[in-house]
């Protein structure tokens, strides 16, 4: 397959117009031209490491074959990698998850997102399973699937289980966690550099402790956000944007399985989740997950930042590549796997390539 009149986007070589030749899966040859003109642009596929579900679907109950539908849901969003996220949940919860969930296509992983986290930071998570960490529950749920875990540095057992954790090749993100900026920083210093959904569900930042907030405005973490303009505000993201280094923004959409649906009542971890205007919440008010796509989340992230397309391959696909060691993936490169997408110059999704052939 041959595309030509492009704007070719990638994270470190930026960005230039001409072609690309695809060959078994992969990018074959990058042809450079010297045109100023282009049909569309063309960006790494999309990866997100964060959404609970999407189109009815929900990581907590979905079937093999529910997971390979929403894997091709997802292509109309551009998203050619994602990591079915759960919720806290029983041990026999998250091995069933773990049992069900295919690694295959653009399935590269489960992210869990808890039990072990705090209690007082718990959010849209169900209280009745949240629990510290034992080295025996560890062990029984970690396999080869696990590539992300979201827990809480404070609780009881936390330093006990990082090295098992670790040694599965898992990577570590805080959250729902009300630890200070001592206990981060303690984090930071044992290896752990990611964050959940920043800012939600940490501690703020004020000028005598600088909490969580300010741990990552300090230290070198690596934070996901939820870009949808109600976990964060605009002006906030575009502060973050200001702050941090652009390696270390990684976008994510953190979206429940209403998500592609009209407004209703849904159920989130068995809890009752009513979605009002596109926002998810609980009873009590508090935010639970959200309904955002992947393509709304770039076109957001680049409105409320006025980022270079460079700078939006990187927070949209590369840095998440990076920070979980998938191969061949988040580039525009010769050799690496022909996961793309081709947007029109307003950012709108006109195809989606996954593995060499239009979706």
């Amino acid at each position: 397959m041959e595309i030509s009149k492009l704007l070719i986007v990638d994270p470190i070589d930026g960005e230039y117009t001409g072609k690309i030749i695809i060959n078994n899966g992969k990018i074959e040859k990058i042809i450079k031209t010297e045109d100023s003109y282009y049909d569309y642009i063309l960006m790494p596929g999309f990866i997100d490491t964060h959404t609970h579900g999407y189109g009815g679907i929900d990581t907590m109950t979905a079937t093999e074959k529910d997971f390979k539908q929403w894997a091709e849901m997802n292509f109309k969003h551009g998203v050619t990698t994602f990591f079915p996220t759960t919720v806290s949940a029983s041990k026999e919860q998250i091995k069933n998850v773990i049992k069900n969930t295919p690694i295959e296509k653009s399935i590269k992983g489960i992210h869990l997102e808890g039990p072990y986290i705090n209690i007082n930071k718990k959010g849209a998570q169900n209280p009745e399973y949240i629990r510290n960490p034992e080295e025996k529950e560890i062990k029984e749920i970690l396999n080869e699937k696990i590539k992300l875990i979201t827990m809480a540095p404070e609780i009881k057992g936390f330093y006990d289980v990082i090295n098992i954790i670790h040694k599965n090749n898992t990577v570590i993100s805080l959250g729902h966690t009300e630890a200070d900026y001592q206990e981060f920083k303690k984090a930071y210093e044992k290896g752990i550099n990611r964050i959940t959904h920043f800012p939600n569900a940490i501690k703020g930042l004020h000028h005598r402790e600088l909490g969580g907030v300010g741990a990552v405005m300090l230290e070198n973490f690596k934070i996901e956000m939820i870009v949808d303009g109600i976990h964060t505000s605009p002006d906030f993201v575009k502060l973050i944007y200001k702050i941090k280094n652009i390696d270390d923004i990684i976008l994510i959409t953190d979206s429940m399985s209403a998500a592609g649906l009209n407004d209703g009542k849904y159920d989130l971890g068995g809890l009752e989740v009513t979605v009002r205007d596109g926002k998810a919440t609980l009873k009590d008010g508090t935010i639970a997950g959200s309904t955002l796509v992947f393509d709304k989340a770039i076109k957001n992230f680049k409105k409320f930042t006025n980022c270079t397309l460079t700078e939006l391959a990187k927070v949209s696909s590369y840095n998440a590549a990076q920070n979980l060691k998938l191969q061949n993936l988040g580039r525009i490169k010769e050799g690496y796997i022909a996961n793309l997408v081709l947007l029109d110059k307003n950012l709108n999704l006109k195809k989606t390539i996954f593995e060499g052939e239009y979706t």
